[in-house]
């Protein structure tokens, strides 16, 4: 009796009529594994990063194909020749392409009024604009030039919590920005 085609491609007829009688190797594969290829494989050259999530800094290979001429990243794997991390990834590290490739990932500016029921938009230089504002009218509003005659020159009402992704130079150029606003609250995550 000859099977129509489409059951005799189920892996349980082909380990029952084959020779693979423990379904460990022809019986088990399908149309579908036949196709695959690895999600590197498309990729037109590699980049060498660090992921962004902790202080570790382990290193990544991130996959980028040329689609409709624009770079886009296609899989982001750990980097076997990494010193720190030998090829591994956490499972943050190895969602990091979610980072730029979501497609819930916020792309504009959003902000909402005190007070607010919605969020609006908001150009990036309105809002470093109101940034800059709201520092300044707190470093004016909380100035402590002195006390009891013994110069201080500080300001208590701004802190600045950095993060341990940040290189050597973002964290120098972090720590001049607020000494020279008169912070004196300047911490970094990597120390707590």
């Amino acid at each position: 009796m000859e099977l129509p085609t489409r059951v005799a491609r189920w892996p349980a007829i082909k380990q029952l009529t084959g020779r693979d009688r423990l379904g460990r190797g022809l019986a088990a594969r399908s149309a579908h594994t036949d196709s695959a290829a690895p999600r590197t494989a498309s990729a037109d050259r590699v980049v060498g990063s660090v992921c962004p999530y902790c202080a570790v800094g382990c290193g990544q290979r991130v996959y980028v194909a040329k689609v409709d001429g624009q770079d886009t990243v296609t899989q982001i794997e750990g980097d076997p020749d990494s010193p720190v991390s030998r090829g591994r990834l956490c499972p943050k590290g190895a969602a990091s392409k979610q980072l730029i490739a979501h497609p819930g990932r916020q792309t504009r500016v959003l902000y909402r009024r005190p007070y607010g029921t919605h969020w609006e938009r908001l150009s990036l230089d309105e809002a470093m604009e109101m940034i800059a504002d709201r520092v300044l009218a707190t470093r004016s509003a909380s100035w402590q030039e002195s006390l009891g005659g013994r110069a201080l020159r500080r300001t208590t009402a701004i802190a600045s919590l950095g993060g341990a992704t940040l290189d050597d130079e973002e964290n120098y150029l972090m720590k001049k920005l607020w000494t020279a606003l008169g912070a004196i609250q300047i911490e970094n995550q990597a120390r707590i």
